[in-house]
C-alpha cells in the first residue's frame, strides 16, 4: 500500500508498505480523506514538540471500515468512520479520571506514532466513531473541531459571557463557533484582515480585533474597559501567548489551546491582582466527538467553506509547501484518496 512519510525536516516521501493486519479489538480502515493539520505543517518543519523522525503524519481522518473485530459489534464492515486519533493507556491517573485527552502515556496517530497518511491503518475499535450519515469531508474535520469544542467546554462558557478567540486558524474557527454555541459574545483576534472577514462570515463572530492594530485599546473599547472574562490562544506563537495575559478580565482565565515549541513567561502581579485563571487545553474526548458530530449533522457547522483546499494524495507532496505560505489563503486542506 501507499503511505507518504516525512523523513526528516522539509522532507515527504511516497513509499510502498505492507498492508497491516487485523488485531483482536481493532478494525483495519481504508483511509478515504486526510486533514491536514498545523500538526503536520509543524512537524514538517521541524517545530512539533513531542515528535520524531521519521514519521507517518496524518490525524484528521475519515475512511470506510474493510475488516474489524469488534467483541460489541457496535461498527461493522462497509461503515463510514470517523478515527480518535489520541491513543490513551486507559490506566493512568488522568485515564481514571476521564481525562483521556491529558493521558501520561499519550500516543497520538501522526506525532508520536505513525498516522493516516496512507492507504490503511489498524485501529483499535474503541477509536472509531461511526459516521454513516456524514459526508466524508464532515468525518474528517470533527478531530480539529473537536479540539475547540473541548476548550469551550474546559472554560465552562456561561451564555452571556464576552470571550476572545486569538488565532483563526482551523482550530481558533472551533473555538469561534462552539463559543457562540454556548451563547457566548465572541470577538476574534488575528493579523490578517482577510482572515479577519472569515471568521465573521463563518463561525459568525460579533467583533473583530486586528492584533496589529492598537489590540489592547480596540479591546477594551468593546468592552467598556473590562475585557473579556475568557481568552482562548490558538495561535501556537510564543509572543501573542505572553500578550494574551494583557487581555484578561479581573477575575478571568486564560486558555491555551496552541502549542508552543518555547518557554513562556509572564508579570506575576498582573496575574495575581485580577486572580486569573491559567488553563490548558489539549485534544479532546470522546463526549467532544459526539457533540462536534451532532452539531455537524444538524448543519450548525458548514463545512463545505471551512475545506478550502483539496488534492488527490498522489499530489499532495507537490503541494505541501505552498499551504505553509499566507497567500495560499488555507484554512482546511483535504487530501483525498
Amino acid at each position: 500500500m501507499r503511505a507518504i512519510v516525512c523523513e526528516q525536516v522539509d522532507q515527504l516521501k511516497l513509499v510502498e508498505q505492507e498492508k497491516p493486519a487485523l488485531l483482536p479489538g481493532t478494525a483495519v480502515v481504508r483511509i478515504r480523506r486526510i486533514g491536514i493539520c498545523g500538526t503536520d505543517l509543524h512537524a514538517y518543519k521541524g517545530n512539533q514538540p513531542f515528535f520524531s523522525y521519521p514519521r507517518v503524519l496524518g490525524h484528521e481522518l475519515a475512511g470506510v471500515v474493510e475488516q474489524i473485530d469488534d467483541p460489541h459489534g457496535r461498527i461493522h464492515a462497509g461503515d463510514q468512520v470517523s478515527i480518535i486519533p489520541y491513543m490513551h493507556c486507559g490506566e493512568c491517573i488522568a485515564c481514571r479520571n476521564g481525562k483521556t485527552n491529558c493521558c501520561t502515556d499519550m500516543k497520538v496517530l501522526g506525532v508520536h506514532i505513525d498516522g493516516g497518511m496512507r492507504e490503511l491503518i489498524v485501529v483499535p475499535v474503541t477509536h472509531l466513531l461511526a459516521a454513516n450519515g456524514l459526508t466524508l469531508d464532515q468525518a474528517a474535520v470533527l478531530e480539529p473541531l473537536s479540539i475547540g469544542a473541548h476548550a469551550v467546554r474546559r472554560a465552562a462558557l456561561q451564555a452571556g459571557e464576552t470571550v476572545l478567540v486569538i488565532g483563526s486558524g482551523p482550530i481558533g474557527l472551533g473555538v469561534m463557533a462552539f463559543a457562540k454555541h454556548r451563547g457566548a459574545r465572541v470577538i476574534a483576534m488575528d493579523i490578517q484582515d482577510e482572515r479577519l472577514a472569515f471568521c465573521k462570515q463563518w463561525a459568525k463572530v460579533d467583533d473583530t480585533v486586528n492584533a496589529l492594530q492598537g489590540a489592547k485599546e480596540k479591546l477594551a473599547e468593546l468592552t467598556n474597559g473590562e475585557y473579556p472574562t475568557a481568552v482562548f490562544d490558538a495561535t501556537g506563537n510564543a509572543r501573542s501567548m505572553a500578550d494574551a495575559f494583557g487581555f484578561v478580565a479581573h477575575g478571568g482565565r486564560l486558555v491555551y489551546v496552541g502549542l508552543v515549541k518555547a518557554e513562556l513567561s509572564f508579570n506575576d502581579p498582573e496575574f495575581h491582582k485580577r486572580e486569573m485563571t491559567l488553563m490548558g487545553s489539549r485534544n479532546a474526548t470522546i463526549e467532544d466527538f459526539a457533540a462536534v458530530q451532532e452539531a455537524v449533522a444538524s448543519g450548525s457547522i458548514d463545512v463545505n467553506s471551512f475545506i478550502t483546499h483539496r488534492v488527490p494524495f498522489a499530489d499532495m507532496i507537490n503541494h505541501f509547501d505552498s499551504w505553509l505560505k499566507p497567500e495560499s489563503k488555507v484554512i482546511k486542506a483535504m487530501v483525498e484518496l
